[in-house]
């Protein structure tokens, strides 16, 4: 059931500290996956409360929003990414009022809040779906999803060639209420999350009314979830011998980039407009190319789109300048902030990444060299924040976390680990709850355990022992969103201008600043180009000259 709250907050966010106009452009905005965040009352699974005591935190990282990930009410048949009520929230995590104190509490420290929001499908136990089951062939809820009849004498092979985003069929037949078989539905994630029907105008009608109920509560914009897909394709064509991709589709597919979805955002845009405070919304948009990215980002859409591409990009000097080249210049046209991350609780932690060989993915299975892992994903994180535009941070990776990649398999909750086919499976192992201190079962996460086992030793990466420790990788996230926000050649603007470097070492300036990295495994020696500002690695600088430690980013003052 619903909950109402009896005053909801008045949704202005101008006055919490720090407030500027366009303040998107340049955020560092950090994701709280809810579960593994903090658990306020002690059930092993994290929450509203939890999350609300941990945001000074936040507060004291620098960071200029909060992204969470879905609370909302939910069998989380997928983490919650199956929403069963857009206004409610799930009682795992607490209620409306827990909502309404963590948006109120962040705004009060200076942080704004971004929610998810899930609109390429709802759960199966959705109010809609469930009657358009009950109701069976011929109920109008169901034209409000993709049912189809089956081809086959018997209507017993699905409509389409179309997989699941987790493997097998993007399809499930139902059963009628004679128990006869029935029609088949379209899922591209997991059979328990349908996919609506964005031709249907209540389907329209209804995101509007759930983006009005969350802006008046306050939230400052939404993090849109599958973005690329709510439109298909004229009569679901099949997808014929092309090879679906295993992730999220970037590649020409019928089913997502489909340029109807634009209209829908433009529709939102005059909504987020209508309020104060500068809401925005971020598409999670995977396309073939930054190009299509941008689409999503032009005047009157949405006001950031995640770049995966460079997310997905190799340890390796010309892939990176490739791709900050090619975000850059697909941005500008359109006016939009280029937005770069490393992390997310869909992928392998960047620290586990990096400490791989290159080619293998974002989905690793394996360790690893640690200390190359996080000596690059240290040196990573300071090029992604000497950019300009805005920057994502995902929790724990101030830590240094790498990826659990040793989770018994009792123990994982991933859908897509359950699926013959599909997505690896292994997200469990960047979702395990984050240490806060050295001691406890579950390192200050919570009384009660934690709903993935954490890892021996992961006490020694918590935030109690890595404050003020010099040198420690949480140290070097605050010293460098701060210094991000104190100097005016980092994080502002459009351009890099690129200079000369060795082989294997990038070298760029911005205003009164100069950033040089070194993706090699050895040291380099170079011109020493200003004062060091910052350096993920220790620096060797000797009059005129400095000596690059391997894998390492430097911050220059000039």
């Amino acid at each position: 059931m619903t909950q109402h709250l009896a005053a909801p907050s008045t949704g202005t966010s101008d006055d919490a500290p720090g407030h500027r106009t366009g303040w998107w452009q340049d955020a560092v905005i950090y994701q709280v996956y809810p579960r593994s965040f903090a658990d306020g009352n002690g059930d092993g699974m994290g929450d509203l409360a939890g999350v609300t005591a941990r945001l000074p935190h936040l507060r004291d990282l620098g960071v200029d929003a909060v992204w969470l990930s879905p609370f909302y009410a939910s069998p989380q048949a997928d983490a919650g990414y199956d929403v069963s009520d857009y206004r409610a929230i799930d009682p795992m995590f607490g209620n409306l009022l827990d909502a309404d104190a963590l948006i109120r509490e962040a705004h009060g420290l200076g942080l704004r809040v971004i929610v998810d929001l899930v609109p390429n499908h709802s759960s199966d136990q959705h109010e809609w779906f469930k009657r358009a089951l009950a109701e069976g062939p011929g109920s109008a809820l169901r034209e409000r999803y993709h049912f189809r009849p089956g081809k086959g004498a018997n209507g017993e092979l699905p409509p389409n060639d179309w997989e699941s985003i987790f493997g097998g069929p993007a399809w499930t037949r139902t059963v009628n209420p004679d128990g006869t078989p029935g029609d088949w539905y379209l899922h591209l994630f997991a059979p328990e999350q349908p996919d609506f029907n964005w031709e249907h105008p209540a389907v329209a009608d209804e995101f509007r009314s759930i983006l009005r109920f969350w802006l008046d509560m306050g939230v400052d914009g939404f993090r849109v979830d599958v973005a690329h897909g709510l439109v298909k394709a004229e009569g679901l064509p099949d997808l014929g011998s092309h090879e679906q991709l295993k992730l999220l589709g970037n590649d020409v597919m019928p089913f997502f980039d489909q340029d109807g979805v634009h209209a829908i955002y433009r529709s939102w845009r005059t909504i987020l407009d209508e309020y104060p405070g500068e809401r925005i919304a971020v598409a999670e948009a995977w396309t073939p190319t930054v190009e299509r990215t941008a689409n999503y980002v032009r005047p009157d859409e949405m006001h950031q789109a995640f770049n995966f591409q460079y997310l997905a990009t190799a340890w390796d000097a010309a892939e990176l300048r490739e791709v900050i080249d090619s975000s850059l210049a697909a941005m500008r046209p359109v006016g939009a902030p280029a937005t770069w991350v490393l992390s997310n609780h869909d992928v392998t932690r960047h620290a586990t990444r990096f400490a791989n060989p290159a080619g293998l993915g974002t989905q690793i299975r394996t360790p690893g060299d640690r200390e190359t892992g996080l000596r690059r994903a240290r040196a990573a994180t300071l090029l992604m924040l000497a950019l300009p535009g805005s920057a994502y941070v995902y929790q724990g990776e101030e830590l240094g976390l790498p990826d659990v990649t040793d989770l018994p398999d009792e123990a994982r909750q991933d859908p897509s680990f359950f699926r013959a086919e599909g997505q690896d499976g292994f997200r469990d192992g960047c979702r395990v709850p984050i240490p806060w201190t050295r001691e406890g079962s579950s390192y200050g996460f919570g009384d009660g355990g934690s709903w993935l086992p954490q890892p021996a030793g992961w006490g020694e990466l918590s935030v109690e022992a890595q404050t003020g420790v010099a040198g420690s990788t949480l140290e070097l996230y605050r010293a460098a969103i701060a210094a991000r926000r104190e100097h005016p050649g980092l994080g502002a603007g459009t351009e890099v201008e690129w200079l000369d470097g060795p082989e294997g070492v990038l070298v760029f300036s911005r205003p009164g600043f100069v950033c040089t990295v070194n993706t090699t495994g050895a040291p380099v020696r170079i011109a020493a180009p200003g004062r060091v500002l910052l350096a993920s690695s220790p620096v060797t600088a000797d009059g005129a000259e400095a000596e690059l430690p391997a894998d390492t980013t430097v911050w220059w003052t000039v």
